[in-house]
């Protein structure tokens, strides 16, 4: 972990607007997410996520939660970010990491980087503790393998 920041990237042979809009659609991030803990975009959640966009999940890891999400950052077709926390009370104590894909258009494709952002989160000093780091690193390995996978069936 650099900082308060894990990165992946990977190029995957699709051009960038065929990968934004697979992130930029809520409802596909259970098709996409590496760590297996994202199961449903919310009733009433946009169609497609644009700046200021607020859509929850329903997520399971251990337990069923949920999670309330908003886009701070969005460049079409090259930058999407949202900082994630839970809903109610509990969402202004435990809060605010950020979730950020960025595009680059690359001969053969596009670069994908995907970042785990913890420098807002209140609770920064415990997810750098043991392996979650490293885990999470692997999970977005897998989610950039996932969106190639289904960028590459689309093409």
């Amino acid at each position: 972990m650099e900082g308060n920041t894990v990165s992946v990237e990977r190029v995957i042979p699709a051009p960038s607007e065929a990968i934004f809009d697979l992130i930029a659609d809520a409802a596909r991030h259970p098709d996409i997410d590496g760590s297996g803990t994202v199961k449903q975009v919310k009733e009433g959640s946009p169609q497609r996520l644009s700046n200021g966009a607020t859509f929850g999940m329903s997520m399971h890891m251990g337990i069923n939660y949920s999670m309330v999400n908003t886009v701070i950052e969005f460049e079409e077709n090259r930058r999407i970010a949202w900082q994630a926390r839970p809903g109610g009370f509990l969402g202004k104590i435990l809060a605010g990491r950020i979730w950020r894909y960025e595009l680059e258009p690359v001969e053969g494709g596009t670069r994908v980087t995907e970042s785990w952002d913890i420098s807002e989160d209140h609770q920064r000093s415990l997810l750098k503790m043991g392996g979650l780091p490293e885990k999470t690193r692997s999970n977005m390995d897998q989610t950039l393998a996932r969106i190639e996978k289904l960028t590459a069936q689309a093409h």
